[in-house]
């Protein structure tokens, strides 16, 4: 997979939130977010923003320890008709901390793999935005347009936390839940550019992981990126795409993946 360009990240991050704000003030801040059903729309609106600046306090910081990371969470407007100027405000916040200056500077980095910590944090934003922004839009009725590359890249960021250092620490029972004994996942984008668009994974005895490409496998789900994206993340069921192979295989492994942005 192909990493997606950092100037490409930050103008997604400051247009979805855009999106997300416009779709929370139509939805009003009482109505319960049905892909989300533990949270109202102000609940939602107040992660999002919450979430972007705690980030961009990380990076601005160049905070390496865990222990000192922020404890204080930005108070969201009481007035919905404030909230598009104060995420808007949170999003130019957190993409200004990841400019190019900051991508390879020490700073934590929550999954422990390979990425530097605001590469890390440049993509969960972006995960957070996107897929809360789809949680807001469909609670106000209004379609949702997610670009092929994000959506691919949004995948590789989910498989990558899926499998990392620090998954079975987080989320135990998901990293149990996910091993096997060889059993093999392929989930292919049809939209996406030649050479960017297949995920591999192997279910292993310890541990679940994936490497790009497309290679035979106990089932294949194939669509666009963007559904593929939404399935993962489980914002839509398992339909309106095409699944080769064993179907129960992939429904254990939606399952028992929960994301953190959940």
């Amino acid at each position: 997979m192909t990493e997606l360009n950092p100037e490409r990240a930050r103008q997604t991050i400051i247009e979805h939130t855009r999106r997300l704000a416009e779709s929370a003030t139509a939805a009003g801040p009482d109505t319960v977010v049905p892909t989300a059903p533990d949270w109202t729309v102000a609940e939602l609106v107040a992660h999002v923003g919450q979430t972007q600046r705690w980030v961009a306090e990380i990076i601005d910081r160049r905070i390496t320890d865990p222990m000192k990371l922020p404890t204080e969470m930005a108070a969201l407007p009481a007035d919905p008709r404030d909230w598009p100027a104060w995420l808007a405000e949170s999003a130019d916040r957190v993409v200004r901390a990841c400019s190019d200056d900051a991508l390879d500077a020490p700073v934590f980095n929550a999954a422990g793999d390979s990425r530097t910590g605001t590469r890390f944090w440049l993509t969960s934003v972006l995960n957070e935005t996107v897929i809360h922004g789809f949680d807001a839009a469909n609670t106000a009725g209004r379609a949702v347009d997610i670009d092929a590359d994000i959506a691919a890249a949004l995948i590789t960021n989910h498989l990558a936390m899926l499998t990392s250092p620090t998954w079975e620490m987080r989320r135990s029972e998901s990293a149990h839940a996910i091993r096997g004994t060889g059993q093999t996942l392929q989930w292919r984008a049809t939209d996406t550019a030649d050479g960017d668009n297949g995920w591999f994974v192997e279910q292993r005895p310890d541990g679940a992981a994936w490497q790009p490409g497309v290679r035979q496998a106990d089932v294949t789900v194939s669509g666009p990126a963007p559904s593929l994206l939404l399935i993962l993340t489980r914002r839509l069921p398992l339909t309106g795409v095409a699944v080769d192979g064993d179907t129960a295989l992939v429904q254990r492994w939606l399952d028992n993946t929960a994301h953190i942005a959940d």
